[in-house]
C-alpha cells in the first residue's frame, strides 16, 4: 500500500466521501431505482458530525488527499458485556485502490477507535456472495456461525 493515511471524515470531504458512498450503495443493489432516498444520505451525513450520535466515519487518504475508502461504525449496549460493542457497518475500497490494503487499514482504524472508547468487541455482517471482502474478514476477525435475520416492520 503507498502512504495512505486512515483519519475521520471531515465536513469538508463531502464531495469526495458522496462517489465512495454511492459505489458502495451500488453494490449493494441500491442505485438508480432503487437508491437511497436522499433524506437518508444527509441524515447519514450529519450524524456523522452530531457528538449526540453514536455513528462515526473514517476514511483512507492517498497522498494526494484524494479518499480512496470509507468505513463507517457505530457503538451501541450489549446485554452481555458492560463496555461499547461496535458494529461495523459499512466498509468500501473505491476499485482503483482495491488490493492495496486500504480495507484493512480501515478496519484496523476502526479496532483502534473501539479500544480508544473502552471497548473490545467489534462485529460486521456481509452479503455470502462478497468473496472478495469475506476473504479479507477471515484475515482479521473470525466468523462467529451466526445467521443474521432481518424483516421491514
Amino acid at each position: 500500500m503507498n502512504t495512505v493515511t486512515i483519519r475521520p471524515l471531515l465536513r469538508t470531504d463531502r464531495a469526495d466521501w458522496q462517489p465512495l458512498w454511492d459505489g458502495y450503495n451500488a453494490f449493494y443493489g441500491r442505485s438508480g431505482e432503487t437508491a437511497l432516498p436522499a433524506a437518508i444520505t444527509e441524515t447519514t451525513w450529519g450524524r456523522f458530525f452530531d457528538p449526540y450520535e453514536p455513528i462515526h466515519a473514517l476514511v483512507a487518504a492517498g497522498p494526494d488527499g484524494r479518499l480512496l475508502g470509507l468505513v463507517h461504525y457505530l457503538f451501541h449496549r450489549s446485554t452481555t458485556r458492560i463496555e461499547p460493542t461496535c458494529y461495523l457497518q459499512d466498509l468500501f475500497t473505491a476499485p482503483e485502490a482495491r488490493g492495496q490494503g486500504i480495507g484493512r487499514a480501515l478496519i484496523q482504524g476502526v479496532y483502534a477507535a473501539v479500544q480508544a472508547a473502552g471497548g473490545r468487541r467489534v462485529y460486521w455482517q456481509t452479503h455470502t456472495t462478497n468473496a472478495a471482502g469475506r476473504a479479507l474478514y477471515e484475515q482479521v476477525a473470525r466468523h462467529d456461525g451466526f445467521i443474521v435475520y432481518g424483516t421491514e416492520v
